[in-house]
């Protein structure tokens, strides 16, 4: 079978994305078939794979695979793609979409240049700090804090190493890590997020995100993604580090970020409606078809 497939990406963080209405793939295909479409030597080369679907609950759905073939629960820089690829495609003439992923719905505003569109702002909705729901081990957490809502900021955890590194836990629809540091480019992103990723406190394993402050509206981010690796960016990534930063005092509620990431930037703003608003690029590289066995 070959199918017809659109390589996208938003800041860099590149997905392929099918039309799951004209080409349909059994769930239990689908992680052998997203892990040889992801690889970059053998096949496309993506951090992953979008398959855009028909919803009775929103305009369209976002399924959305890891390039190691797991299930993800939310892309922020994909839902982006999405939305433009419906209205690129003529599946739809609105510039305001409502797109569900793993029962979630979120509101993505369309932007025009004279390119056409290449940006979008995500309503991304609330953030999860409760920290049974991001989730993390709560036996792990000390006293009476297993046992209740209080955020999990800057909480100690060891590596495997010996290492110990404090993070902030918050969940928007996926889990996140945000660790501090003093150079993002002097950080050894790959070493130390394949330890974290894995590490026991984070029983669906995590997104980390190293987060090197330069004033309370500038941020540099690198990230490590769960099932995946190093990417060039992550939206929400940038909206849980933003939201982290906050709680932690480093920024003000209400007020835009500039998150600097390795493919660019992107603005996150945690309003105090108490949702998340992020905005940024949406950009289509090619388009083609590739066999499937």
């Amino acid at each position: 079978m070959r199918i017809e497939f659109t390589k996208m990406h938003g800041c860099g963080n590149d997905y392929v994305y099918v039309d799951g209405e004209r080409f349909r793939i059994d769930d239990d295909r689908k992680p052998e078939i997203v892990r040889f479409i992801s690889d970059r030597h053998k096949g496309v080369g993506s951090d992953g794979v979008i398959f855009i679907n028909p919803s009775d609950e929103a305009d369209y759905e976002m399924d959305m695979y890891n390039a190691d073939g797991s299930r993800s629960e939310m892309c922020g820089n994909g839902i982006r793609c999405v939305a433009k690829y419906v209205y690129d495609k003529g599946k739809t003439d609105k510039r305001t979409l409502d797109i569900i992923s793993h029962g979630k719905i979120k509101r993505i505003e369309l932007g025009t240049d004279k390119d056409g569109i290449t940006m979008a702002k995500v309503d991304m909705g609330e953030p999860i700090l409760n920290p049974e729901l991001i989730p993390v081990d709560v036996t792990m957490l000390p006293g009476d804090r297993s046992k209740d809502h209080v955020p999990v900021k800057m909480f100690p955890i060891v590596t495997k190493d010996g290492s110990k590194y404090r993070v902030t836990c918050v969940s928007m629809g996926n889990p996140h890590a945000i660790i501090y540091v003093d150079d993002t480019q002097r950080t050894d992103v790959t070493g130390i997020g394949s330890m974290l990723e894995e590490h026991p406190f984070f029983p669906k394993r995590a997104n980390i995100e190293f987060t090197q402050n330069i004033d309370r509206t500038h941020v540099k981010m690198r990230v490590w993604e769960r099932g995946t690796g190093e990417t060039l960016a992550c939206g929400t990534g940038c909206c849980a580090l933003t939201v982290a930063g906050v709680i932690n005092g480093f920024y003000d509620r209400d007020t835009d970020v500039d998150i600097e990431v390795v493919g660019g930037h992107i603005i996150v703003n945690y309003s105090s409606d108490g949702h998340v608003y992020m905005t940024g690029p949406a950009q289509t590289v090619y388009e083609g078809t590739i066999g499937i066995k």
